[in-house]
């Protein structure tokens, strides 16, 4: 079956009020594309990244579309929905000019393709992260971190998380305990597992992050893994519980401000000579990051770079 992907052209301020005109016309399964909105969902997710990529920047000015899918074959919806826009020029002008662009699709097994999207991800050394549906197909010489990359949260594609597991690679050592900090898709406590520790607990703050890294180390095959929802810095009884050890690494691997912000409490996790690694911190906010790990006792013994990315190792040593 083959789809046009219609896009209808709106005025800024005014995307809301055109879908639902499109709406109510009969049209459902809106994509809504709008600089504003977009910036307002940034503005008030802050906490959760340090910049917007340049060529995202760019693609977001004076954007204000609204995307819907027709089969090839609906000419009767496509008559409608230009009758409809074509109305609206008239009535409505500060929608904007309401200009019409249709985009053949070329025929595709939609449920499959995206799975084009997630190939096979060295890392490090002997790593080997790749999807679910890939299982089977690990080379010997490889250490496969297996996630379902469709449940997002983190796969393992990002600098930010590759120096974090190739760093994994060269300090975990068999038998060690882990916490991670910010699990998201469980991809670290995963790989730590993976490279022979004996347990790893992750914590989150979105309940849903829980469940996605329960389903990945299953996937593993995975049993000696622990899921915990909650914020270390204001639950005092997840507090208790994640300090009823002591670790040998914590990772924490998130944006600057939120490890300036966990960097007094990670000391009394650690065991003596345990490490934190660090990451997701731009070039930019290394400084920062580094001051307020070494302000709260630990010592800086490695930096690893890769774009504009930063990955910090420390060490308590008493």
């Amino acid at each position: 079956m083959n789809y046009l992907e219609l896009t209808v052209f709106t005025q800024p301020g005014f995307i809301e009020e055109v879908a639902a005109g499109l709406t109510a016309g009969g049209f459902d399964d809106l994509l809504l594309e709008d600089q504003g909105e977009i910036e307002t969902f940034l503005e008030e997710n802050r906490a959760y990244w340090d910049y917007i990529d340049e060529d995202l920047q760019k693609s977001l000015q004076g954007l204000s579309q609204i995307k819907l899918y027709l089969e090839d074959t609906d000419k009767e919806g496509l008559s409608r929905l230009e009758g409809l826009l074509a109305a609206w020029r008239q009535e409505k002008p500060q929608w904007g000019t309401l200009q019409l662009t249709v985009k053949a699709l070329p025929q595709t097994n939609w449920e499959e393709s995206w799975k084009e999207n997630y190939p096979p991800q060295p890392v490090g050394e002997r790593l080997l992260v790749l999807p679910y549906w890939l299982a089977d197909n690990v080379p010997q010489d490889k250490v496969p971190v297996i996630l379902d990359p469709g449940l997002t949260f983190g796969t393992g594609a990002h600098p930010s998380t590759q120096m974090v597991m190739a760093a994994m690679e060269r300090h975990l050592f068999s038998g060690c305990h882990c916490l991670d900090l910010g699990s998201g898709s469980g991809i670290l406590s995963i790989t730590a597992l993976r490279l022979g520790a004996a347990a790893a607990i992750g914590v989150d703050i979105d309940p849903k992050a829980e469940d996605i890294a329960r389903e990945n180390a299953a996937y593993n095959g995975l049993t000696a893994f622990t899921a915990y929802t909650g914020n270390v810095l204001s639950d005092k009884t997840l507090m208790e519980k994640l300090r009823a050890r002591q670790y040998d690494f914590v990772f924490v691997n998130i944006v600057a401000d939120v490890i300036v912000g966990l960097a007094p409490v990670l000391p009394g996790f650690l065991a003596a000579g345990g490490k934190v690694i660090c990451s997701g911190i731009l070039d930019t906010r290394l400084t920062d990051v580094v001051a307020a790990l070494e302000g709260a006792g630990l010592t800086i013994s490695e930096t690893y770079a890769k774009e504009d990315w930063r990955c910090v190792c420390a060490q308590r040593n008493v």
